[in-house]
């Protein structure tokens, strides 16, 4: 179990260390967790981003939490979690030491001008990412060659039902929950999550 406790430190000590720009950062970092550990499949990273984007707090720490205590329970859950956490506590610290000394110099400038762009990559990757897994289905399209197998119809329907609610009409200022509830409760009785 301690070889368990050990790597569940050092894959989500290095995802919290490379992931910047925020928890949606984190998700090609998870994805890799999942390919090279086999401790979540790509259908299982989708329902862990759903529950942890409808739960309180930071989607990377939700998920470095919830795939903790599911490989290594309690124990697991609390080390992944610190883990994840860890390296920003540290680079904070280092940070606010030298942030007033060196916030207006240019290549410290720079160099925050610069993570932007790679910020809006990894953010973006992930966003490619949960549209793969949820509205694309390329196995089947393998077999069949046909579009109609490649896009799945009932998630396409849904994310335009929802951009449309959530953006035109009296639905727009109703609260962000009410669009989670309605989609989980649409996923699961029409079954089409991962579909």
């Amino acid at each position: 179990m301690w070889e368990i406790y050990l790597r569940l430190i050092w894959e989500y000590f290095k995802t919290g260390l490379f992931a910047i720009g925020g928890g949606m950062a984190t998700l090609p970092f998870l994805n890799e967790i999942g390919e090279k550990t086999g401790w979540f499949t790509k259908a299982q990273l989708a329902d862990m981003i759903a529950v942890s984007e409808s739960t309180p707090g930071p989607i990377g720490i939700n998920m470095s939490t919830y795939i903790g205590f599911e490989v290594g329970g309690v124990p697991g859950s609390f080390l992944a979690t610190v883990a994840i956490i860890t390296p920003s506590i540290l680079v904070i610290l280092i940070i606010s030491r030298f942030l007033d000394k060196f916030k207006d110099n240019f290549y410290v400038q720079s160099a925050f001008y610069g993570l932007r762009p790679a910020s809006t990559g990894l953010i973006a990757a992930a966003g490619i990412g949960v549209v793969k897994i949820a509205m694309l289905n390329p196995d089947a399209w393998e077999v069949s060659g046909s579009l109609a197998d490649l896009v799945s119809a009932p998630s396409l329907f849904l994310a335009a039902a929802l951009l449309i609610a959530t953006n035109f009409g009296k639905l727009k200022k109703l609260h962000p929950v009410v669009f989670i509830a309605a989609s989980a409760g649409i996923g699961i009785l029409f079954r089409f999550a991962g579909a």
